[in-house]
């Protein structure tokens, strides 16, 4: 019977017919600094992770030749490491570009599924304390819970006449809002939002604001973007006094953290620095590819990996003399306390 050859998979025609999988890469044939060079991860962390998402990607590749969830993962790999689908990648593990793209978006979709797991903002006590003491070691701020920052990840820009992913300094981007805690590890990453808004408009329509509308112990330290809230504490605008300008001070120390975090997680993954290029692909799908960075940054991290390893050296952008939100009575009188009692 004739088959169009339209519909033929890339690989059966570069490969033919006599496999029902593609399991052209060996893993126990090459060297751990061959997987740390290609792909940025040890071995033992490849294997994890291939563990963790075989049901899935297994489930995304019914196909009578599918490839095998351990070449699914080091295509995605390969490209969240090095930003592209480079034909040297693909003849690397033995598959075409066509068969690339489609493994990444099965390991990204495959990782944006275990979302949940990974990224939890946990209220226990236990935890709760733990952050507290943490956070408290860094510069001496007590009852920090995570810090917040809004990032922009370059886009290609879209189809459409769109204009609220343009940012505002003029490129395409989609807006991540993250928080992490004193170690790096992301709390929340909300990925979704167009790269236009104005942090407060993302922190604002986001879930986790309806999340902390109840909280009642602890705080969120954000930047002069950020409004002054009893669970959000930002620096004093124009501090006056010598406890004020100690608080700024260790204010700026403890939030530096989640720019160091967003720094190693473009280091690593290269396909999210824009200095670069941007991503190829329409809003929704670079924002489930930062998701799946995002979780990956996580897993590796506790899996004991490093989470500031491979840290760039440049700073990201500096926020100085922004003007706040109109403050909270309420909150701006917590914040004196905290000045008054832990830095005069």
């Amino acid at each position: 019977m004739a088959i169009s050859i339209a519909v033929l998979d890339c690989d059966l025609l570069l490969h033919g017919r006599g496999h029902k999988t593609l399991d052209r890469f060996d893993l126990d044939s090459v060297s751990d600094d061959f997987l740390l060079t290609h792909f940025s991860f040890p071995r033992d962390f490849i294997l994890y992770l291939v563990e963790l998402l075989r049901e899935s990607l297994g489930r995304r590749t019914q196909r009578s030749r599918a490839i095998s969830p351990e070449v699914q993962v080091l295509a995605a790999l390969g490209f969240y490491t090095s930003g592209s689908f480079q034909t040297s990648m693909g003849d690397i593990i033995g598959i075409s570009q066509a068969s690339m793209s489609r493994c990444v978006s099965n390991v990204t979709k495959a990782l944006v599924e275990k979302a949940p797991q990974f990224i939890t903002f946990d209220r226990e006590p236990s935890s709760r304390e733990q952050s507290f003491q943490e956070f408290q070691r860094v510069a001496g701020i007590p009852g920090v819970l995570g810090v917040l920052d809004c990032v922009q990840v370059a886009i290609k820009a879209p189809n459409s006449e769109d204009s609220s992913y343009v940012n505002k300094k003029g490129f395409h981007s989609v807006a991540c809002q993250l928080v992490c805690d004193a170690r790096g590890l992301l709390l929340s990453a909300e990925t979704h939002w167009p790269g236009g808004l104005q942090d407060t408009e993302v922190l604002e329509r986001s879930a986790l604001y309806e999340q902390l509308q109840s909280n009642d112990e602890g705080w969120l330290l954000g930047d002069g973007r950020y409004p002054l809230r009893k669970w959000l504490m930002t620096p004093v605008e124009a501090p006056a006094s010598p406890a004020e300008f100690r608080y700024n001070l260790a204010h700026t120390a403890t939030h530096e953290i989640v720019d160091r975090t967003f720094r190693a997680i473009q280091t690593r993954f290269r396909c999210l620095d824009g200095t670069k290029g941007y991503l190829q692909y329409s809003p929704e799908r670079s924002s489930s590819i930062l998701l799946a960075c995002c979780v990956l940054h996580n897993v590796s991290l506790q899996s004991g990996l490093d989470a500031w390893t491979l840290e760039r050296t440049e700073p990201l952008e500096e926020h100085r003399n922004l003007k706040q939100r109109p403050e909270d009575d309420e909150a701006e009188e917590l914040r004196k306390q905290l000045i008054l009692k832990h830095f005069s």
